[in-house]
């Protein structure tokens, strides 16, 4: 299975005083796997952190206190509760919720290869998350609790290495169609035209929207938004100043109200409210 993992160590504080420290995985896992993100966190209180589709999967591996999946309003009673968990690819943003003293690692799947590491269909991810015991059982259990028990973030990013390895083994290859149809959206950040993937792949608008869905989670159309959204939030928060209008026209929407639409449509607030949203912000970026 080669060599041990390179591990690239920073540790960052931002917004609410939290630690992460980002591993790099294995070159064997290039296909399936963007990076692993240690983090500890150690607020005074709960905290409550808006989460909005980025366009891969996460694998959320923690230590101890389980998290409150919350209304799309953000208050209110939890409709969901878990510790480790894997959560596809959204459509819609949620929010969670933990005590504010929280510590895991945070793995990012390609939406291309999370079935091949998770052992479940892409398709039963999307939209949701399941614990971690419903993608490969009793090894993904064990897994958190050695991971929780060794001594530092290389050491644990070593053992995921190992075992992400050992999973994606006899796991079938993605479909080629599907991978370069990705491959594309992916370096256009979602501008390419749908229609002129599936001229070229020589397969109907149908067909081709039922394949991409199987392999990936959602149809080539709404994955295409998410990446156009994603590229969208970066040029805002990240990026030099500039207009909404700008990065509208930067990222492939047709105007200003356009983008606006897509930001309540998929993170549930105007582009401003979201750039000043510090928990959206503080999130951890990997660029699939």
């Amino acid at each position: 299975m080669g060599g041990p993992a390179t591990v690239e160590e920073r540790d960052v504080t931002v917004g609410a005083p939290w630690s992460l420290t980002a591993g790099r995985p294995h070159p064997g896992l290039a296909l399936d796997v963007l990076g692993y993100f240690g983090y500890a966190k150690r607020a005074a209180g709960p905290i409550v952190r808006r989460e909005v589709p980025h366009g891969v999967v996460t694998l959320m591996l923690a230590f101890g206190d389980p998290m409150d999946f919350l209304p799309p309003t953000g208050s209110g009673p939890p409709v969901d509760r878990m510790v480790s968990f894997a959560g596809g690819l959204h459509e819609v943003h949620t929010h969670t919720r933990h005590d504010g003293r929280h510590q895991g690692i945070e793995v990012h799947l390609t939406a291309l290869g999370a079935s091949r590491v998770l052992g479940v269909a892409s398709t039963a991810l999307a939209n949701t998350a399941v614990p971690v015991d419903a993608i490969r059982g009793r090894s993904a259990g064990a897994l958190v609790e050695r991971l929780a028990g060794l001594p530092d973030w290389p050491a644990r990013f070593r053992l995921l290495d190992r075992a992400l390895l050992g999973w994606i083994d006899d796991a079938p290859p993605p479909d080629p169609a599907v991978s370069w149809a990705w491959s594309q959206l992916q370096r256009s950040r979602g501008r390419v035209r749908v229609s002129a993937l599936a001229d070229e792949i020589g397969w109907s608008g149908r067909h081709f929207a039922d394949r991409f869905r199987a392999g990936i989670g959602l149809t080539p159309k709404a994955f295409g938004r998410i990446l156009r959204f994603r590229r969208a939030v970066e040029l805002l928060t990240t990026g030099p100043p500039a207009s909404i209008g700008e990065v509208a026209a930067a990222c492939g929407f047709s105007d200003h109200s356009h983008l606006v639409r897509d930001f309540r449509a998929l993170a549930g607030c105007t582009p401003t409210e979201l750039m000043a949203d510090r928990d959206a912000q503080a999130a951890p970026r990997t660029t699939p």
